[in-house]
């Protein structure tokens, strides 16, 4: 795929041509200047807005998986305990990565058609006693919004765990209260709902956590503990000016248009796609519509496809959606409505290819 008429795959987004202009840019050295400083902390102030958080937020080049493996690196040793609560592909993830460092992970799990059930997760933790309790708010795979993370937060207080969130695929899209829900690391990814492409992360961070990264003290490139005081001090290398400045336009543009709005078209968009799907017969992947996320929707592929037939078919027509992995390959699709696609006129296009081919 290099460019298709319609693109609805559930990130990278298509990125508006009012980002892209900040490519179109020359600037100096983001270690040098004051202004590169001022747009860093302007960019702080908006994504603590945005999030409901007085927490630290650091930004960083990458895509989010760099941030995923952080919150993990810098906050576990080898003899410390997580617990994943896991509702789909990205839940299991935090766990295999934490072991592949050699920590002690644990799941609680729950079917990917499915959402946490905060009691099951308590009385898992107060037996467990993790040191870290992960949560994906949005599955991506499973187009599945978790409901409970005031819940989970308060479960980590209770257990004196720290609580990660990967929000990477919600916020910005749906309401995200980081100090409410008791999130210690929360991480957010450039390339879904602040449509840039993937090339920065950012992650808020709170005294607790700070403390922990800080005992444990991970030194890798991905480390969070060289960023705390920055922009007051240097970063710890150099960050593309470029993207920053892209991301303060994005930042601007939500706000600009308000966040609740911008809540609004996410839920009419996600609206709009499962009441085509389901008038054309495709069958929505969550168990109960109300778990599935402003920002993606998934069905099963039509019975008479194959992923890949059905696929290419919708490609030959000019729209791209999104494909799956793990246990949900070849059986279930994705249409990301996140972001700049969050547009019902451009939802309406894509559903209307998907009608074509499956009927």
């Amino acid at each position: 795929m290099e460019s298709y008429r319609v693109g609805l795959v559930p990130g990278p987004v298509k990125v508006p041509q009012e980002i892209f202009n900040a490519w179109r840019n020359d600037y100096g050295s983001s270690d040098l200047e004051s202004e590169f400083f001022d747009l860093y902390r302007d960019n702080q102030r908006l994504i603590q807005k945005l999030l409901a958080t007085k927490n630290d937020i650091i930004i960083t080049s990458g895509e989010a998986m760099s941030v995923l493996w952080a919150s993990l690196k810098c906050t576990l040793k080898a003899d410390d305990k997580l617990l994943a609560v896991s509702s789909g592909l990205f839940g299991e993830g935090f766990a295999e990565m934490a072991r592949s460092f050699g920590v002690e992970a644990e799941v609680c799990s729950f079917p990917f058609d499915e959402v946490p059930e905060p009691q099951k997760v308590f009385d898992f933790a107060k037996r467990y006693r993790p040191k870290v309790i992960t949560a994906v708010h949005c599955e991506t795979p499973s187009g599945i919004l978790t409901p409970c993370l005031e819940d989970l937060g308060r479960i980590a207080r209770e257990v004196d765990a720290l609580f990660v969130v990967d929000f990477v695929a919600s916020a910005g899209g749906v309401s995200v209260d980081v100090d409410r829900c008791n999130i210690d690391i929360g991480l957010l990814g450039s390339q879904k709902v602040l449509s840039l492409p993937p090339c920065l992360s950012v992650s808020s961070i709170s005294q607790r956590a700070w403390s922990v990264i800080e005992d444990v003290n991970y030194s890798g490139y991905e480390s969070f503990i060289g960023w705390r005081e920055v922009p007051s001090v240097l970063a710890p290398y150099t960050l593309d000016w470029h993207a920053v400045k892209a991301l303060n336009v994005s930042m601007n543009m939500i706000f600009r248009e308000q966040p609740e709005k911008v809540y609004q078209r996410h839920k009419e968009a996600a609206s709009l796609c499962r009441e085509i799907g389901q008038e054309i017969g495709l069958k929505l992947f969550p168990k109960d519509e109300r778990y599935s996320s402003p920002t993606v929707t998934a069905f099963y592929v039509p019975e008479k496809f194959t992923w890949p037939e059905f696929d290419r078919a919708l490609r030959e027509k000019g729209l791209a959606v999104g494909g799956n992995y793990g246990q949900l390959a070849g059986k279930v699709f994705r249409v990301g409505h996140m972001g700049s696609q969050a547009d019902c006129e451009l939802v309406r296009e894509g559903m209307d290819i998907i009608r074509n081919v499956a009927g």
